[in-house]
Formats: structure tokens, sequence, C-alpha cells
């Protein structure tokens, strides 16, 4: 009889949006002549923009003739979209090399399968409310996690505690799902812890794109010192609406070196590069023809037009808790608003509460943590319709 993984009996029975997908339907099923408006899952609504949509089209006619076919690709991308992707950082304050960019199929991907470069001992650092990602790979992979208390009082966005040593740390930032947003002098203070502990940063930035206010930095590696400490996470599926699409990538600096057990200098660069070739037959020339457009001066713009958009359906949201004078984080810089469940009610019985009472689903916070108990997660990724009509509705029922 085979030994099994047992660190998957210590997971929760139900992945958390797949608990919601349950619920939801559990409700419609019993409800078909209601409405339910999803205001949940981080899934974009809008389409692709039509410089992509040419693109892939390109990509297609590119293998229907001989002379253009492509078969199996870099396993780390082509040429010509990890040198779009270090153009894209130079814009946003940050120099990385060709070598050091990963494209995949998304960060979701990426941020579960950067635990293979890291032995099962590490000391593990995530803050709480945190995406279940980084907890649930941690766990499976059988290491222990420390939590990193994400509040009210800190404005979701904890500072390092130099009584606490940690060898990995996860930062994502706009955050998911508070929305909150790290400046660069407390992004430069996890710098400097991760560099006196010797320990990695893992930065998830999947929602960078998002940002508004000109004085925070877009990637992590506009603060000095980030490239010897920091492993960076990225996506196009919130920037350019590629959810079903899939391509993103992940930056591995060339300056992250380790002794490992005997002493010998190790290049995390090098393992990644290594782990992917193993275990990643990388993403279809078709997709990355499409991404690569995303980084044109035409894909760009219309890729603000449609995060604009977002955006708007953000200020709506917070404008109705505003009204209802209910405490809530994010909605500036970040796609996701974050607040206080009403009357001290935890956040399961908030989403079957709203959910029966309103249609409206959301994500309830206790699926991000423990910190998330009584709070609940928004997204202003809706239509403008159904953003409007959901706010009419909550405004109503609270």
């Amino acid at each position: 009889m085979p030994k099994l993984n047992e660190n998957f009996i210590k997971l929760n029975e139900n992945y958390l949006f797949s608990e919601i997908a349950q619920r939801v339907n559990t409700y419609t099923a019993a409800n078909p002549d209601k409405k339910v408006i999803r205001l949940g899952i981080g899934d974009v609504t809008l389409p692709l923009g039509p410089a992509v949509i040419t693109s892939l089209h390109e990509g297609v006619d590119a293998l229907a003739d001989a002379k253009t076919f492509k078969g199996y690709g870099p396993d780390f991308g082509y040429a010509f979209l990890r040198s779009a992707i270090v153009s894209y950082y130079q814009h946003n304050g940050a120099s990385i090399d060709i070598d050091e960019v990963f494209v995949s199929d998304g960060a979701k991907s990426d941020t579960g399968n950067i635990t293979d470069l890291f032995g099962a001992d590490n000391a593990i650092l995530i803050p709480d409310p945190v995406y279940p990602v980084y907890v649930d790979t941690n766990i499976m992979s059988g290491r222990t996690i420390t939590y990193l208390d994400a509040n009210e009082e800190n404005n979701f966005l904890p500072m390092p505690d130099h009584n606490v040593h940690a060898d990995i740390i996860y930062l994502c930032s706009p955050n998911n799902p508070t929305g909150a947003a790290y400046n660069k002098e407390q992004l430069k203070a996890w710098v400097d812890y991760a560099l006196t502990n010797d320990a990695v940063i893992l930065y998830d930035s999947a929602y960078e794109c998002f940002i508004t206010d000109e004085t925070l930095p877009r990637s992590i590696y506009a603060i000095s010192g980030a490239k010897r400490c920091a492993i960076e996470f990225c996506s196009l599926s919130k920037t350019a609406g590629f959810t079903g699409t899939r391509c993103g990538y992940t930056i591995v600096p060339k300056e992250l070196n380790f002794a490992s057990s005997t002493g010998v200098a190790l290049s995390l660069n090098a393992m990644w590069r290594r782990r992917q070739s193993t275990k990643f037959n990388g993403v279809s020339y078709i997709v990355q023809k499409g991404a690569a457009a995303v980084f044109s001066a035409e894909g760009m713009a219309q890729c603000r037009e449609t995060i604009k958009y977002y955006q708007i359906n953000a200020g709506i949201i917070a404008d109705t808790l505003a009204r209802k004078n209910m405490t809530y984080f994010g909605g500036v810089n970040s796609p996701y608003i974050w607040f206080k469940c009403p009357n001290q009610m935890d956040s399961w019985s908030f989403f079957d509460y709203l959910l029966n009472n309103a249609q409206i689903v959301g994500t309830p916070g206790a699926g991000f943590g423990r910190n998330g108990q009584n709070y609940f997660r928004l997204t202003s990724f809706g239509s403008r319709e159904n953003t409007i009509q959901a706010m009419e509705r909550l405004e109503t029922l609270l």
C-alpha cells in the first residue's frame, strides 16, 4: 500500500472558493427565479483588449503555416515576451535582466510551486489574513507556519518583528484580500529585515496595475537591496483580463545565492530554472503572442481603460459602505474592498445573510485566516450594471 502525504489531512476539507461555489449552487437551485450577483471571486468580466486579440489571431495563423509553425517553446518563455517584461519593469522604476524572467501560466501556480526550492524545516512567516494558496501549499509540504497579525490597528500592513526569526516571508501588495498597499519606507523595512535574517521574501504583486498613487512601489525591486532577498510573482489575469487565457511571470534575481548544508553556494535562479525545465512545458506560443501585446503602447492603453472601469466599480462599492458608516479598507490602489461585517456577525453568517436576503455573493474573511473572521471581501470585477444593482440592494438591506 502506498504511503500518502498525510499533510493533506491538515487542510480544510474544501478550498475557500469551492465552498462558496457549493453554497451558491445550492441556493440558485432552490431559487431559480432570483438573480444572484457575484462579487466574490476575483474573476474579470470585460473582454480582452483589441491589441491582444489581434496578436492571438496572429499566433493562431502562425501555427497554420509550416514556415512559421512553432512546436515546443522555450521552458522559460519566448525572448520577445521576456524582453517586453524587462521593459515594463524599467518603466516601473525597477531593473531586471531577461535571464531573471520566467513566464508561467499564472501567479497562483508559481507561488505554490516555488516551495519546491526550499526544505521543509524553514521558518515560514505569513501575514493573516492572506491568500489561501500561500498557507495551503506550505501545509501540503509539512512546514510549520508562524502567522503575522494584520489588523485594523496596523491598517492590515504588518511590519517585521525583529524578535521573530523567519527564513521565508510571504508579502502581497496591494494585498489580497484587504486591498492594503505598502509604501516604499515600509517595504524597505521588510527588505532590511530579510537581509538581516538571511531570509527570502516571496512577493506577490499580482495587483500592481491597480496602484494609482505614484508614491507607492509597483515592484519590490524599486527598493534597494531587494534583488538580494526577494522573488516577485506577477500575473496578467487582472492587468489584462487573462484569467481564462492564463499567463504570468516570476522574477528570480541572479543575486539570490544561499549556502547549502554542505557549504556549497546555490543559486535560486538556477534552481528555479532546473525546476521549471523538469516540471513545466511552458506557456503556449499563441498565449505568449497575446501577452506580448499587453506590453505594447496600444496594449497598455487598452489595459488602463479596462482597469479604470474596475476602479470606478470599486469606488461605487466604497461610497456605499461610507454612506452606511461601515469600516472598510481597499477600494483605492486595489480591486478589493475589505469591510467589517455589520452587527458583529461572523463572515460566513454574513455570507449566508447576504446571499439569502440580497442575492449578493462575496467572500467570507474567515477563508483568509483567523483575523478575517469578522470581515468580508467584495471585488470590483463585476459589470457596472451588476455592481450598481448590488450596492442598491446592500444599501437597502443594511
